[in-house]
Parts: structure tokens; sequence; C-alpha cells
């Protein structure tokens, strides 16, 4: 599922009561190991708990996760999937200040596909000579 930034199907939007990890980890395609370590590295806000100890996930943290998803999917390491939920978070964020984030990123995968079509070119370079 791909959202806008920060945005959810209206569907979770109106949500009104909690859900539990099994439905949130449906709901935005990560596995329940995945949301546990992303609460246990303070990347998203700590779940409540109910009376038997299970979290229980609000729309905050459902909208939480789902930053976290689309910045994974995305390349966005841990440290920065919590700086873009912070920024998502934030009522008061400038769109620039997620632009520059998406730019840093861009301009380190262009980095990255410059690296590897050197190595290509090396690579293609062996392979006919050899």
């Amino acid at each position: 599922m791909v959202y806008e930034w920060g945005k959810l199907p209206r569907s979770v939007n109106d949500l009104s009561n909690i859900m539990n990890i099994s439905e949130v980890a449906k709901l935005t395609n990560l596995s329940t190991k995945s949301i546990r370590l992303y609460e246990d590295k303070g990347v998203i806000s700590e779940p409540m708990r109910s009376e038997n100890g299970y979290r229980t996930y609000t729309q905050k943290q459902i909208k939480e996760l789902s930053v976290v998803a689309k910045a994974r999917s995305a390349g966005f390491s841990l440290e920065e999937c919590k700086e873009l939920v912070a920024l998502a978070d934030n009522p008061c964020r400038e769109s620039a200040d997620v632009k520059a984030k998406a730019q840093s990123k861009l301009d380190e995968v262009n980095r990255k596909i410059a690296d590897l079509m050197a190595i290509k070119t090396t690579l293609e370079g062996w392979v006919e000579k050899c």
C-alpha cells in the first residue's frame, strides 16, 4: 500500500478503538517482530498495555508505523525513520524538513548507483578479457 506522506486510509483515520499487534501488522504490512523492534528502539511511541500485558495500539502508533514502513521501503535507516516519525508527529513541521531528508537520501542513493556502475564497468571489462 502506498499512502501520501503522513496520511492513512480513511478506515485507519476513523479508528476509535485500539488494536492489537496482529491487527496492526496486517494493516501496516509489517511483521509483529518488526513492530516490536521499532518500539524497543524508540522509533515509534510506546503503545499502551492492556490489563493482561498485551500491547494495544492507537491511531498514533498506527500512523507512526505507516511512516516507518514507507521510509524503510525507501531505504531509510532506523535512526532516520525515528527522525521522520518525529517530523510526522510534529504539527508545526515544515514540508522543507521532510524534503531535505528525502533529498539527502536521494543523493545517497545516487552515489551508491554511481559506485555500482563503476563496479559493473570493471566486471564487464574482466568478463570481456577472460
